[in-house]
């Protein structure tokens, strides 16, 4: 009897322990570890903390901001004051894309702090190779600067030219606005060239922010659609900021959450990927999935 009871006890603490961070092994394969999210940081909110020591643990090798790094307009002193003592920790291994809301303050505070990392100041679209990938990181807030991403932008050429002259079997892709979404700003439609360039080139992976959730769509051709060798979208929104509500589902919509923050592990490897979600000590959901390079 006293035996069951001491076993009674531990279990009873044990279930009201949060869950502790998941544990990866380096790969042994040339694999690289990158880690994503955006709507990260913001005055009064400390989820940026939580996540930032998610991305600790993991040890990437590369940090992927997916815009919303700062709230509510990314000014330069709020990058400083409460996203550098947190995700800043990462600066040296971060590839930022801007969102809308370092826009309301024309981006400056963005580029200043990333610097270099953010690309040109003017236009906020690069590309770099990290292990056998190539990664594509672009700007869609065209709203807010001169910078479309229609079929005929300065923006799309440069596109169709860089993945054309990358000599890398395996491709990511990332911006801020999600093409496909069953968030409350739905599909973003703008993106639709975007999506049809790499679609065109092969790519195998997209990442989005914007919305204040976990979503998993695809693999998708342009219209949306499901397709075996469409392009699957992971929408990251779950760095520290908070949540939103969904609205519509979309079709190809495989996984979703809102209630639980964490940050997106992809293993990059020679010939294929994984991607699993990672939340905060205390989160239960979990997401997995896999791919070949095309």
């Amino acid at each position: 009897m006293v035996a069951r009871v001491k076993r009674f006890v531990v279990l009873l603490l044990l279930s009201a322990c949060p869950r502790a961070l998941p544990h990866f092994e380096r790969p042994p394969d040339g694999s690289v570890i990158v880690v994503a999210a955006g709507d990260i940081s913001g005055a009064k909110n400390t989820g940026q903390s939580l996540t930032a020591n998610v991305v600790e643990s993991l040890r990437p090798d590369a940090v992927l901001v997916l815009g919303d790094g700062q709230y509510p307009n990314g000014a330069l002193e709020d990058y400083q004051q409460n996203y550098d003592p947190t995700w800043g920790r990462f600066k040296n291994l971060t590839w930022p894309v801007p969102g809308n809301h370092e826009y309301k303050s024309k981006a400056v505070g963005y580029f200043t702090y990333f610097g270099v990392r953010a690309g040109n100041a003017a236009k906020g679209y690069y590309s770099f190779d990290l292990g056998d990938w190539h990664l594509v990181a672009l700007n869609t807030n065209h709203d807010c600067l001169d910078v479309a991403c229609d079929a005929e932008s300065e923006q799309l050429m440069w596109l169709e030219a860089d993945l054309a002259a990358s000599p890398k079997k395996c491709t990511l892709a990332y911006w801020h606005h999600p093409r496909f979404n069953s968030g409350s700003h739905g599909d973003f439609t703008r993106a639709d060239a975007i999506w049809k360039v790499l679609e065109q080139h092969g790519v195998e992976l997209v990442l989005n922010g914007h919305e204040h959730f976990y979503e998993r769509v695809g693999p998708v051709d342009p219209t949306g659609a499901r397709a075996e060798r469409g392009i699957v979208q992971l929408t990251v929104g779950t760095g520290g900021i908070g949540f939103s509500p969904f609205k519509t589902l979309h079709p190809a919509s495989d996984v979703r959450q809102n209630t639980e923050l964490g940050v997106v592990r992809l293993r990059l490897g020679p010939k294929d990927w994984e991607s699993d979600f990672v939340g905060v000590p205390g989160s239960t959901f979990l997401d997995h999935a896999s791919g070949a390079c095309r």
